[in-house]
């Protein structure tokens, strides 16, 4: 697929010392990744990775920081040093590269920022890194683009983020663009028991996190988005035959109800009565078909309560919408994988030591020829020819 126009994309991501990614990197990214594997192989770490630093910027590092439990937790089990991220992405396909750094460590049981850095390419096509910001424990250093020179900053503490913090400034345009991406990601952790929630009336543009906001969703694209409402209708009338219509309604008190009529009965019924993969289906839709996207958008495990023969469909939609925001979605199904390009897949596994490994289906030889004669990814994977990450092989070995 080709580039997304006007959004960021992530070309590039390291990451050290973090729990079972001990070092593992993720480059030239597709705008559809997919993060396979069996359980434990640390596809969520890579996704609580993304929350870790959305919550980072969005709220504090302390609160991020604590809610995984401190650096008992969170550094790599018999590893030393920091805590460390590097991801690179361009803010349009044609921009210069940017890469920002950070390496976190622990004083007193809160964290230090050992090490941030911001840096982009003098030119766009290439050329050598230069510094935007470089900051220690608070105390660095920041380009003023508008003056042409580099400016001195102490920040209150050295657990804050100069990114985070000098990013609200508007003399620092590159640090604050930086700082409108990370907060701008989408992740998803649906919890179906939210989803079917009676929240207070009121139209909203995104779905939460958890979904618990899906009938406002659902009330706002009927307002300003009808077209495309329609569309996320007919695309789950198709996959639900018996499924007629879903509507928003409000009650006096304040509520809105969400309906879901079967085609066979005259009367909807409440969304708290509805199967568990028809509410979360509907819910992805909604994400995956946002008439305003965000430009990274993540989501685990989609085949959690949905029928196999759905996912193929729905990971054809994910690419689809991968032509708006960059999608990155964990997964262990073989259904879900059917659908998937050998470079839009990334399998993880465990070593002999314990950590995390990765391996992009495409630099697998013998795979990517068997999809060539027409072979399926998941049936590949069924069928143990990926070498690595099979559950029932102790430490990822081949058979």
């Amino acid at each position: 697929m080709a580039a997304r126009a006007g959004k960021p994309v992530i070309a590039k991501l390291r990451i050290r010392n973090y729990r079972v990614l001990r070092d593992v990197t993720f480059e030239d990214l597709t705008p559809l990744t997919v993060l396979f594997g069996p359980n434990g192989s640390g596809k969520s770490t890579v996704f609580d990775v993304f929350a870790f630093l959305h919550e980072a910027f969005t709220t504090n590092l302390r609160r991020a920081w604590d809610g995984r439990n401190r650096l008992s937790e969170i550094r790599s089990r018999g590893a030393e040093g920091p805590v460390e991220f590097e991801l690179k992405y361009r803010e349009t396909p044609s921009s210069r590269l940017v890469t920002y750094k950070l390496a976190l460590d622990e004083r007193g049981g809160g964290p230090v920022v050992v090490d941030e850095r911001l840096q982009w390419n003098t030119a766009p096509g290439s050329g050598r890194p230069r510094d935007i910001l470089s900051f220690s424990e608070g105390v660095g250093e920041v380009y003023d683009e508008q003056a042409g020179i580099k400016v001195s900053e102490r920040l209150d503490s050295p657990d804050l983020l100069a990114v985070s913090s000098l990013g609200q400034l508007s003399r620092y345009p590159q640090v604050s663009a930086l700082r409108r991406f990370i907060t701008g990601w989408y992740l998803s952790y649906l919890n179906i028991d939210l989803v079917r929630s009676q929240p207070m009336a009121g139209p909203q543009e995104r779905l939460s996190v958890t979904g618990d906001n899906l009938a406002n969703v659902i009330q706002y694209l009927g307002e300003q988005h009808p077209d495309r409402l329609a569309t996320i209708f007919d695309v789950l009338g198709r996959r639900i035959p018996s499924l007629e219509s879903v509507e928003s309604e409000q009650m006096a008190d304040g509520r809105l109800l969400l309906r879901l009529k079967d085609k066979p009965f005259d009367a909807p019924v409440l969304a708290k009565f509805v199967s568990d993969g028809t509410l979360k289906l509907l819910a992805y839709l909604t994400v995956l078909y946002d008439p305003d996207p965000a430009s990274i958008v993540g989501i685990e495990e989609p085949e959690n309560q949905l029928h196999p023969r759905l996912l193929f469909d729905l990971a054809e939609e994910a690419r689809s919408a991968a032509g708006r925001s960059q999608m990155l979605v964990t997964t262990h199904s073989p259904y879900f994988a059917d659908a998937l390009r050998p470079n839009e897949l990334w399998v993880l596994f465990r070593d002999e030591t314990g950590y995390a490994r990765t391996m992009r289906a495409s630099d697998i030889r013998e795979l990517t020829d068997m999809v060539d004669a027409g072979g399926s990814l998941g049936s590949l994977w069924m069928e143990g020819y990926f070498g690595v990450g099979d559950p029932l092989v102790r430490s990822g070995r081949p058979r």
